[in-house]
């Protein structure tokens, strides 16, 4: 069996990380050997102090070989931070983000093989040599889309006609403001131009399930799915295209993607994150749509919308809660494909 994944962040790590566990176990059981390929958001990457950072790449790589920090949940575990607080006394960078010593190695290995000319997805496969991961990790484009977030600018604090606009790097708006400064909108210089990364279409194309991560539908997958030719390779594969929801019970799971999709004008609701992504009997992506027991109920009304939509637990708490939830992908992928959507 071939799964290709969509995913971005510390929630799309964790799920892959569940996947990878739940094929192992199936496999022992004596099911289908299965290969899984991770088509990885690119939209928060950013140039930082001379070096490029691909955030949701090392989460997934330093998550699946396991030396990610679990306590903070992003990062390396035993991480220092001499050479940031270094880079703060000579006014380097950004002082409310962080990199730390190892994984500044990171940002460093690979800036030096992309200034040799290599490619970012030539560099995934460089970094992926380091660690037995047990998936293949794909950058969903090697062009530059960093994501660009459009605010409100009001410097007065009381709106009206002093209220303007300004924008700033995705990481800034996520990370220094805690998305606290209300978004207008999401832009991608350069997406247009974009292709999907030498082997994320194939992957797309191939397999027999296609599952999209509980990641942020703006500005993870959202970003994925703006790729030109993504969409296409979605609506052509063959795969069974289900999606997990990152919303339980009117809430995120993780994050500030609420604020995202307030700025899109999209409910933070499990059936109106499925919606926006749409059908693919009616041209939007999913087959099937799973979401948290506590949504059950109202998902139900998603069979109007040709998704079909089922329930399980989907708080990835530890290893074996994250293999479950993947497991309920696949069998819910499999009941789609029965029906031969």
């Amino acid at each position: 069996m071939r799964i290709t994944v969509l995913a971005g962040g510390v929630g799309g790590a964790r799920f892959v990380r569940g996947l990878r566990e739940e094929v192992r176990r199936r496999s022992e059981a004596g099911g289908a050997e299965a290969s899984v390929d991770v088509v990885v958001n690119t939209g928060d990457d950013l140039w930082l102090a001379g070096v490029r950072l691909m955030p949701d790449f090392d989460s997934l790589l330093y998550a699946l070989a396991g030396v990610n920090d679990t306590e903070r949940g992003w990062g390396r575990a035993g991480e220092s931070e001499r050479v940031a607080a270094e880079l703060r006394e000579w006014g380097v960078g950004w002082p409310w983000f962080t990199l730390g010593d190892l994984d500044l190695g990171t940002h460093l290995a690979r800036t030096s093989w992309l200034r040799e000319g290599l490619t970012p997805t030539e560099v995934g496969e460089r970094l992926q040599r380091r660690w037995p991961l047990g998936v293949t990790l794909r950058p969903a484009t090697d062009t530059e889309v960093d994501t660009q977030v459009e605010v409100v600018d009001d410097s007065s604090g009381a709106g009206g006609a002093s209220a303007g606009r300004r924008t700033m790097h995705f990481q800034e708006w996520w990370t220094r403001y805690r998305a606290a400064i209300p978004a207008v909108a999401f832009h991608q210089p350069g997406i247009e131009q974009a292709r999907p990364a030498p082997g994320v279409a194939e992957a797309i194309r191939g397999a027999d399930v296609v599952l999209l991560a509980p990641s942020n539908p703006v500005v993870s997958i959202g970003t994925i799915l703006a790729i030109p030719g993504m969409r296409e390779a979605l609506r052509e594969t063959a795969a069974s295209v289900v999606g997990v929801s990152p919303i339980i019970g009117g809430r995120v799971v993780r994050g500030m993607a609420d604020a995202c999709l307030s700025a899109i004008g999209v409910d933070t609701d499990a059936d109106a994150v499925a919606r926006h992504y749409g059908s693919r009997v009616t041209g939007g992506i999913l087959d099937g749509w799973l979401v948290d027991d506590a949504d059950a109920a109202a998902a139900e009304a998603l069979g109007t919308d040709a998704i079909v939509a089922a329930a399980a637990p989907l708080w990835m708490h530890d290893l074996d809660t994250s293999a479950a939830l993947a497991g309920a992908a696949l069998d819910l992928a499999a009941v789609v494909g029965a029906q031969g959507r």
